[in-house]
């Protein structure tokens, strides 16, 4: 299995050096070369296994220039009780009649984040070896607020690395900038920006593809590479949890096999979903692939008309993870859904970067709308969603679970489609305990760590002891910087 880049399909590159690169040198995301299959009898064995097993399974397909040995050291080292609180790594709970919470947030930082950065580290420390390199890998993240948390966490003190997280200083929640800015581990840093998330991406990515920035890297012996799931090795974690998602409803009696199921994602960059896609191709039944946005529409938007564009107004929301207009990953699907065109790929995605607009084929279209459904909601929909699914069901979800709760039940009530299915439920409440509390009624005055405490008390969930710890250590990182000042940070952090 090779990749190629959505920018030059003529570049083909093994999964390792795809992983520790992180992006093409063009600026194009790797994409396999093709999609490789799982049969229904495969997906029924897959009931029988454990996550780690699963996990084994799907990596063993796209990562063929990766031993065995090499699979099973990382899946073992990354998807155990360790890191997570649960032996099932993620849970599926029955919310109600036909339709499943995707609980991806039982990890150390409490969000589906952790899905594909426990994993990672070991994922580019074996690519780097395998490619015979001894370059310090110095990893950059951008971060609407829980990627930067999993990546810190996920490569804290990895010898010989160094990762710098970079977040919009007014875009994420009280919880998330704690989390970041008390980070422990050595080869660590983390630098708030003034500006929103697509700054600090586009600040990053600008970085990665600065060939003078690269050279002087090389000088020093280190090379680039990065956490976010432009990178291969955050996308391929994500496939798996669907997979064995499918795997367990069929074990578990609640589907039968080859029966299709709907999946429905909050998602800003369009990772999560894009890796629902990926799923499907591989031969999970997918009915549906249903996007859900928060008043930052832009794929709403997109998946209804092929026009994406971010020339719009920016939102703040209780859901910041999703405030995201410019979502990056969806360039490898369009790259796919376009018959690998690169030539057309380029052409959009520098209208995106002029223009700020772009729109796709009418046959490009016509595959959108055949895979996805989408629809968006508001801050008071969101809080009015929480309310409803904790006094009906007892249930208490964080804001981002939320709106894809009400864009499905949206979807539900405007097609009759009465498919089962799966929600991604894609962080804990107690990361943003103040609007839960608000949602659902309750007094919000009251400093961080008390809201967590009052909560607890009325969800009767656990505080994770990873954000009870929190409330007593020190704050490490507190630069807040121009967002066109990123380089100059990045060359001090280094030394260079």
């Amino acid at each position: 299995m090779f990749y190629k880049s959505t920018r030059n399909s003529e570049v083909k590159v093994t999964s390792a050096q795809a992983i520790a690169q992180g992006i093409s040198k063009d600026g194009g995301l790797f994409v396999p070369e093709s999609i490789p299959g799982i049969s229904l009898d495969e997906l029924r064995e897959l009931g029988s296994k454990n996550y780690r097993e699963r996990a084994a399974f799907v990596f063993g397909k796209f990562l063929t220039d990766f031993s065995e040995a090499e699979i099973a050291y990382c899946v073992d080292n990354a998807y155990n009780t360790k890191a997570f609180d649960t032996d099932n790594i993620c849970e599926l709970a029955h919310l109600f009649d036909g339709t499943y919470m995707l609980e991806l947030w039982h990890g150390p930082t409490c969000a589906f984040k952790d899905m594909a950065l426990q994993i990672l580290p070991y994922l580019l420390t074996t690519s780097t070896k395998k490619l015979n390199s001894d370059k310090k890998v110095v990893i950059l993240v951008a971060t609407s607020g829980d990627t930067g948390k999993a990546a810190l966490e996920g490569f804290k003190d990895v010898p010989n690395t160094s990762i710098m997280v970079f977040y919009p200083d007014d875009g994420v929640s009280a919880m998330q900038k704690k989390q970041m800015t008390t980070q422990e581990g050595n080869n660590v840093g983390v630098c708030a920006i003034k500006g929103n998330f697509d700054d600090a991406q586009n600040g990053v990515k600008k970085i990665f593809t600065d060939p003078e920035i690269a050279a002087d890297l090389e000088k020093n012996g280190m090379m680039f590479s990065s956490a976010n799931s432009i990178n291969w090795g955050r996308l391929a974690p994500q496939i798996i949890y669907y997979v064995s998602s499918y795997a367990q409803l069929v074990a578990d009696g609640e589907i039968d096999l080859g029966d299709p199921i709907n999946i429905v994602v909050p998602t800003g960059n369009f990772g999560n979903i894009l890796a629902g896609y990926y799923a499907k191709h591989m031969g999970v039944p997918v009915n549906k692939l249903i996007c859900a946005s928060n008043s930052n529409n832009v794929l709403t938007d997109f998946l209804k008309t092929g026009v994406y564009d971010r020339n719009r107004d920016f939102y703040a929301t209780i859901s910041p993870s999703m405030d995201i207009l410019i979502s990056s990953n969806l360039e490898r699907l369009l790259y796919m859904l376009s018959g690998e065109n690169d030539a057309v790929i380029r052409e959009w995605f520098g209208k995106l970067a002029s223009e700020g607009k772009y729109e796709v084929s009418d046959d490009v279209k016509a595959k959108l709308f055949e895979e996805f459904s989408a629809g968006c909601c508001s801050d008071d929909e969101t809080k009015a969603t929480i309310k409803r699914i904790y006094d009906k069901y007892s249930y208490t979800c964080d804001t981002h679970t939320a709106v894809a709760v009400k864009v499905y039940e949206d979807y539900k009530a405007a097609t009759g489609d009465e498919t089962k299915t799966i929600i991604a439920s894609t962080a804990s409440p107690y990361k943003f305990s103040g609007s839960v509390l608000s949602a659902i009624g309750q007094d919000t005055d009251a400093e961080e760590f008390e809201l967590v405490g009052k909560l607890a008390e009325v969800s009767g969930l656990k505080v994770p002891s990873s954000l009870a710890a929190l409330k007593d250590k020190a704050v490490r990182f507190d630069k807040v910087i121009a967002k066109d000042d990123m380089k100059d940070y990045v060359y001090s952090s280094l030394g260079i």
